[in-house]
């Protein structure tokens, strides 16, 4: 889990910088979907060995989280639809490789920990998620190219923002299932 921790606060800053220097919306999202699996894994190697109240507490938090982030990448999205963004697609599809290598990385790390308690659970949704959000930038960054247009980015850097609110929904829902078993 640490070595998923490490992968993912690394990848934040990479693609954070490279979608700010790119002018990429799919980068940005990812960076910031990054970020918050980041503080995912951070939260379960907290809850690990605590009382079971804690785990589905952090499992809550990090869905929570992972909403908000969401509703700020969509922010981000309509911001750059109405001003303008010129996204350069080499950077996108090297970038988004290099993530997409990362995050298939930690999806071995934590096959084992899919079927696993609620905060565990939240890690693999999170992670299979970016790899799905890591093949969509490549795809943009393609289409950026091929069409020279801005719009393939924005539309991913859409799809991302719902996907990760997607998957913070459904983390929300199995931690506040998991709270009603305990009580």
């Amino acid at each position: 889990m640490i070595a998923v921790l490490v992968i993912n606060a690394t990848m934040f800053v990479v693609e954070f910088v490279a979608g700010l220097l790119s002018q990429s919306t799919g980068l940005t999202a990812d960076s910031l979907d990054m970020l918050a699996d980041a503080g995912v894994y951070g939260i379960s190697l907290y809850a690990i060995g605590r009382a079971i109240t804690i785990k589905q507490r952090a499992a809550f938090y990090s869905g929570v989280v992972q909403i908000a982030l969401g509703l700020g990448v969509l922010a981000e999205v309509v911001r750059k639809l109405m001003v303008g963004s010129e996204p350069m697609s080499g950077v996108i599809l090297i970038v988004a490789g290099i993530a997409l290598v990362a995050n298939s990385i930690c999806v071995l790390l934590l096959a084992k920990h899919r079927n696993g308690e609620v905060h565990l659970q939240a890690s693999w949704i999170f992670t299979t998620n970016d790899v799905i959000a890591n093949a969509g930038v490549m795809l943009s960054g393609f289409f950026v190219w091929l069409l020279d247009s801005r719009y393939p980015d924005l539309i991913v850097g859409l799809v991302i923002s719902l996907i990760v609110i997607r998957g913070g929904v459904r983390i929300v829902r199995r931690a506040n299932r998991a709270g009603k078993v305990i009580q």
